[in-house]
């Protein structure tokens, strides 16, 4: 039986000053029936002004635990580099608890150099900053299995990133969802390389759920035409990215009605 399809907004904590906003976002995509709220890992915006509001990940995660009750929740990703592994395992096992085990602990090696400089980490190189990834998820799943209560559930860990030497083999090796955010042929290379490695490590890639991000810019059609497409390859989870102060989720709440269609 294949995967259920499921939704999810990117509520991106950017140029919004007032943090109310943010908070009625996440409220509004619970109501909607959107599956999956992430949020992102970073200390500047991304897109639009440099110097805009931002909001911090974690914290943010945590309040969003106690706002909601169905709706899972997590980073989109969260950066390796900004936080000892064991204290992520237990920041994490924390919010799996207040949400009553509604985490998904998503997580990439970083990329985004301002964030290391002004807040002072060692940016290191891209394979040095994917070695301490690799490094780093044995020590979060070590940590899960040491801490006191453990967490609700097993938390799943969603790992972003299309590297066929090393991010995919991570994925193979820890990751119960692989985020990508490539086209349809270059999906289809990616998955491939990723079924070879989890066949060199012995894992069936069916338990591993295929996630990927869908653009507003063309659309309702345009985003369902590439929705089918990838989900007939096996992608199972859809991210709709949205911006402040408004944080329209209108897109991901019409596909929440093609997912209804799709799962029957």
């Amino acid at each position: 039986m294949s995967t259920p399809i499921q939704i999810a907004v990117q509520l991106q904590p950017q140029h919004a000053a007032d943090y109310n906003n943010i908070r009625d976002a996440v409220r509004r995509a619970e109501d909607a029936g959107v599956d999956v709220a992430f949020n992102w890992d970073h200390f500047y915006p991304l897109y639009g002004e440099p110097d805009g509001a931002h909001f911090e990940c974690w914290t943010m995660l945590a309040a969003w635990a106690e706002q909601t009750s169905r709706i899972q929740l997590g980073a989109l990703v969260t950066c390796n580099s900004y936080r000892n592994p064991d204290l992520l395992a237990d920041m994490s096992r924390t919010v799996d608890h207040i949400s009553g085990g509604r985490l998904i602990l998503g997580i990439g090696s970083g990329w985004f150099e301002r964030d290391y400089t002004e807040y002072g980490y060692d940016f290191g190189t891209k394979g040095s900053r994917l070695d301490a990834l690799g490094e780093a998820l044995p020590r979060i799943k070590n940590r899960f299995a040491k801490l006191n209560p453990a967490p609700v559930r097993e938390i799943p860990i969603l790992i972003g990133g299309g590297g066929e030497k090393k991010t995919l083999k991570f994925v193979a090796q820890h990751a119960h969802y692989w985020h990508s955010f490539v086209d349809l042929e270059t999906y289809r290379h990616k998955s491939q390389v990723l079924a070879d490695h989890c066949a060199t490590v012995g894992r069936d890639p069916g338990e591993i759920a295929h996630s990927a991000e869908l653009s507003q810019a063309g659309g309702l059609d345009e985003a369902v035409k590439l929705a089918d497409s990838l989900a007939d390859e096996g992608v199972s989870l859809f991210t709709v990215g949205v911006n402040g102060p408004d944080y329209d989720i209108s897109l991901a709440t019409e596909l929440c009605k093609w997912r209804d269609r799709r799962n029957g």
